[in-house]
């Protein structure tokens, strides 16, 4: 059987249910949820393929109700830091050199299982457990996840195909090794998916991890564990690890068969880890890869030929799908005199047929943030906005959460380019609103360029095409996903690679090959077929 030159064919996305009412599927989904709220599930640790309880325990709570507990799970201690890591690379061997194809088959299967027979459990503990409305879930949940599966064996195919030219007196091949060592996955809360695909890329391509999880993300995280293993992943290739990231972190760092870390989460988290590896640089066998994903502050920018009605619907669900919660949300816009009067109607007629509420009445559009830190960061900022001469509040402003994390839509505008909402990064329902001159087209692209010191997402809005085109010029570093007459969100998987460059990240590109090849150290093979016999060269003649 592995004697066959296999390629998997370019898959199709995963189509996107609609959950309309009376559907099978909506009636699916909601019996399910009834499931999931009327349980409390234990979540242990998985390392080497055994459930582990440590019996230090904390709670999975609902966003939208943080009196409700989900789930109790178990926290790693020291010990298990260091059972996960060896049972990663107890299991590397066995795991690197079965044929790719078998291990892209478990990968199939895992995305077969999530859209079929797991796709409402899933999505309902996405929901419940990170806040996110029916489609929200869908999209993540479901659909980037067995996308991002399916994929990357396409992508893995390609790779393992390109091979170099050989000669009639020798055979040449590349041999597109696991690194050596273990990936240390660091996932946030916000994306299943990225859940998912930060273990089951670098698992493709022949490595292991130590996985640690966003706390607030562990329902879901751990449903992908029993999904995983059900496809058929061998002990110890994932070992899921909760707890703290520091104490996670600060083992796992020291360990000199670190090979990489594949991380989602903030700027600073992610500096921090890439300063821990430069002072353990001597420690390391080989010098560890860092690929990493970590934030935006993603701008709509519009020109005075710009369609108003889609302008405004950009800002609208760019700026408050998910409550902002996305790496890729729109949080500051930039738009002219000309066409501010009119643009603003439509936010206002937009924002206020908004519901804000639980995840379970999908008649909601906007539900809680993740948890309280992220409530009081949020609410501490529009308290700001809202006490400065420099910004106004035209719409939303407060928050509630007695009893789930509910910030309302919120729009600021304010004259002052550099207003702190401007350039820093909130992660919450907040879009601020710079209104420039029409004359000050040029300038104010310069302005959007050198505001922020990230790079992930951005858009353009114009009917006129000779100010596109400068606009994807002069930004052509301030945004990694750039879109042209669309919102900066929703980068879908083989067709828009996602990741952004400056303080945004490594710009590895998921949802491609480039991401794959970050996991592999290749080794050239050169075989002679008859060695030469005599050192003398003809010019030594």
């Amino acid at each position: 059987m592995n004697n066959a030159i296999y390629n998997f064919r370019e898959p199709k996305n995963e189509p996107v249910l609609s959950y309309k009412p009376g559907s099978e599927e909506r009636l699916l989904l909601e019996e399910e949820l009834k499931v999931q709220k009327n349980q409390i599930i234990d979540i242990p640790l998985i390392i080497g393929g055994k459930e582990i309880r440590t019996g230090k325990t904390g709670k999975v709570v609902m966003p939208s109700d943080h009196h409700h507990v989900l789930a109790t799970y178990h926290m790693a201690t020291e010990k298990e830091v260091s059972l996960a890591i060896n049972a990663a690379l107890d299991a590397k061997c066995e795991w690197m050199t079965l044929s790719w194809m078998e291990r892209a088959a478990i990968m199939a299967k895992a995305a077969e299982l999530i859209s079929k027979k797991y796709r409402f459990q899933i999505n309902a503990a996405t929901m419940l457990g990170q806040g996110k409305n029916v489609l929200q879930a869908e999209i993540d949940a479901v659909c980037e996840v067995a996308d991002y599966l399916r994929f990357n064996t396409y992508f893995a195919s390609l790779i393992y195909m390109e091979q170099p030219i050989s000669e009639s007196e020798n055979i040449n091949r590349l041999e597109y090794r696991p690194l050596e060592g273990f990936i240390y996955t660091v996932t946030p809360f916000n994306f299943t998916a990225i859940a998912s695909n930060l273990n089951t890329s670098v698992a493709l391509m022949g490595n292991t991890t130590v996985w640690k999880p966003a706390t607030t993300s562990l329902l879901s995280s751990y449903y992908l564990m029993k999904v995983f293993k059900e496809a058929g992943m061998p002990a110890g290739v994932i070992n899921f690890v909760p707890g703290s990231g520091s104490l996670i972190s600060n083992i796992v760092l020291k360990h000199r068969d670190l090979a990489g870390i594949h991380f989602t989460g903030s700027n600073p988290t992610f500096n921090s880890l890439w300063k821990q590896v430069s002072d353990n640089l001597s420690v390391y066998k080989s010098y560890p890869k860092l690929v990493g994903e970590t934030g935006g502050k993603d701008f709509i920018f519009a020109h005075s030929s710009a369609n108003t009605l889609e302008l405004a619907t950009a800002i609208v669900r760019g700026s408050f799908e998910y409550q902002g919660q996305k790496c890729s949300a729109a949080s500051r816009a930039y738009i002219p005199e000309s066409i501010w009067s009119e643009t603003k109607h439509y936010i206002l007629k937009m924002i206020s047929e908004i519901k804000v509420g639980d995840v379970c009445d999908f008649r909601n559009y906007v539900n809680a943030v993740i948890d309280e830190n992220s409530f009081d960061k949020i609410m501490s900022c529009l308290n700001k906005a809202g006490s400065s001469d420099e910004a106004q509040i035209i719409t939303g402003g407060k928050g509630d959460k007695s009893k789930g994390y509910f910030v309302e839509p919120t729009v600021i505008v304010t004259g002052n380019p550099h207003f702190f909402t401007m350039e820093e990064e909130i992660f919450g329902p907040v879009m601020t609103i710079y209104v420039y001159k029409d004359e000050k087209f040029d300038d104010t692209l310069t302005l959007c360029d050198e505001t922020s010191p990230y790079g992930l997402t951005g858009a353009i809005f114009s009917n006129d095409k000779y100010a596109m085109i400068k606009a994807c010029r002069v930004l052509r570093y301030a945004a990694g996903n750039f879109y042209i007459n669309d919102k900066p969100t929703g980068a879908l998987v083989g067709q828009q690679p996602f990741g952004g460059a400056r303080a945004s990240g490594t710009n590895d590109k998921a949802g491609s090959h480039l991401n794959l090849l970050r996991w592999v150290s290749p080794r050239t093979i050169k075989e002679t077929l008859i060695p030469d016999t005599d050192f003398k060269y003809p010019f030594m003649e």
